[in-house]
């Protein structure tokens, strides 16, 4: 019997110490040591100092925790940009950074400390925090250098470095050389849990169960002024919200002056009883709550109801009657109830009328002394206090509990309010501040194009940038951990 054939030794295969299989994870890090020992980074810099320059600024994470997919896959593809650029020939630098500021790394630090916190100086609860962060600062600059990504590791920007706060502090000083900074009591996003103004950016809109109502505000003023038709009628202005609470800060009602308003007629209103609604939205109106056949008397242009006099429904106090181009018809009824201390177009429209910025609410969301059926509640606390006071005087026409979306605090997940506050805010319009910045942005070329519109529209809408968002022990500051 003829010996086998030995077929691998008839195949002329190349020879290579190569190993067949990756050994990755002994593998990487000692390719990556090598990378660190021959300081292949600063070899690049070097080699392509004179090339053209990209800049891939890095938007920093918090240094409140190690990392996760999401930071990982952040660097990661802007690692990917910065190589793939610097192998085009461009002097492609990335400084990483991070920020170090925050109540997410305050939270971390308060758990932490747990009741030792109350015995400590502010000084050293900072001072705990600073060292918090630095200690994430070297565990995330380790885990990032693992995966692989390049960079000015031993020189990044940290947001708590004396250098960069310099900066920050020179910057606020130079907007309040210029006439740009002021203190203001104005109406803010506030998370009642966390204790701290939110800014924009920082709020998240999610499913949340409210109180939707429609309260009934009598007119004070001789409706013959109004319209000849409704003399000696009892006329009332019908309004929706979901927020029950801000009631006892309204101050006005507000109108659209081109807005047709009906007077209606309705099969549940007693006596010679008139609503004002809307003329477009009445038949919805009268659906949703119920009114029963209905007939209009009279329409009346909404600009007849500025400085018309509206009686509070459960304060002895008036409600005065403004017009705002914020009125819509696309829910409620067309006329909008007013807290000037709780909402941005509420605001404008008390600095038009010269209202009081009424905001009887503390940091907490609970009401302050003054109103004794709810004072040291919480503002969802009081909803269903409110709800039954209006059915108690009448001025209740229905009650449902809605679903709707509603900003809640992106630290805590929890649901936000507008609350009027005193915050330092830099001034979009002293200077022409807003128009130069949105000069600014039509001059940059931006990819995808689309990018240029969506910030375009946030600037020209967005209201003054409040500086003072974050707090420590009930102080509003600017720096931190200094």
């Amino acid at each position: 019997m003829p010996a086998p054939v030995d077929l691998k030794s008839t195949v002329n295969l190349p020879k290579t110490d190569f190993p067949m299989k990756a050994n990755l994870p002994q593998s990487e890090p000692k390719i990556l040591a090598r990378w660190e020992q021959e300081k292949l980074y600063d070899r690049l810099r070097e080699l392509r100092k004179n090339a053209p320059v990209f800049t891939l600024h890095d938007g920093p994470p918090y240094a409140n925790g190690n990392i996760h997919l999401g930071t990982a896959l952040n660097k990661i593809l802007k690692d990917f940009v910065v190589k793939s650029k610097s192998m085009e020939g461009f002097n492609a630098p990335f400084v990483p950074g991070w920020d170090c500021h925050g109540l997410p790394i305050e939270i971390k630090v308060d758990q932490e400390l747990g009741a030792r916190k109350a015995r400590m100086h502010p000084v050293e609860i900072r001072r705990e925090c600073r060292n918090y962060a630095a200690k994430y600062v070297d565990l995330h600059r380790r885990d990032f250098k693992r995966l692989g990504v390049f960079g000015s590791w031993d020189e990044p920007y940290l947001t708590m470095s004396a250098s960069y706060e310099a900066v920050i502090a020179g910057a606020f000083l130079e907007f309040l050389d210029k006439g740009f900074v002021y203190k203001g009591l104005k109406p803010v996003y506030w998370c009642i849990h966390c204790r701290t103004a939110l800014a924009e950016a920082e709020v998240e809109y999610e499913n949340h169960t409210s109180p939707s109502i429609w309260v009934k505000f009598p007119v004070l003023t001789d409706p013959a002024r109004i319209a000849p038709e409704l003399a000696g009628r009892k006329v009332t202005a019908l309004i929706w919200t979901t927020t029950p609470w801000t009631l006892p800060a309204n101050l006005a009602l507000a109108f659209h002056a081109s807005f047709q308003y009906a007077a209606v007629e309705t099969g549940a209103a007693s006596g010679n009883e008139v609503l004002l609604i809307a003329q477009p939205l009445v038949e919805r109106v009268a659906q949703e709550c119920g009114l029963g056949p209905t007939r209009i008397l009279t329409t009346i242009e909404g600009s007849r109801f500025e400085h018309v006099r509206f009686q509070h429904p459960f304060l002895a106090r008036e409600s005065l009657g403004t017009l705002g181009a914020h009125v819509t018809l696309e829910q409620g009824t067309g006329i909008v109830h007013t807290a000037p201390g709780h909402g941005q177009e509420d605001f404008e429209i008390g600095e038009k009328y010269k209202l009081e910025t009424l905001s009887p609410v503390d940091d907490r969301g609970r009401f302050v002394e003054g109103y004794p059926e709810f004072s040291g509640k919480t503002v969802f606390e009081a909803n269903p206090i409110i709800v039954n006071w209006l059915r108690e005087r009448g001025a209740l026409v229905k009650t449902e509990d809605v679903e709707h979306s509603y900003p809640h605090c992106w630290r805590c997940r929890r649901p936000v309010i507008f609350r009027a506050t005193e915050q330092w805010f830099i001034s979009l319009d002293h200077q022409d501040l807003r128009g130069r910045a949105l000069a600014a942005i039509r001059k940059t070329q931006w990819n995808p194009e689309w990018g240029m519109e969506r910030i375009a529209n946030m600037i020209a809408t967005r209201p003054d940038w409040c500086i003072s968002r974050q707090r420590i022990w009930g102080v509003p500051i600017i720096v931190f951990y200094c």
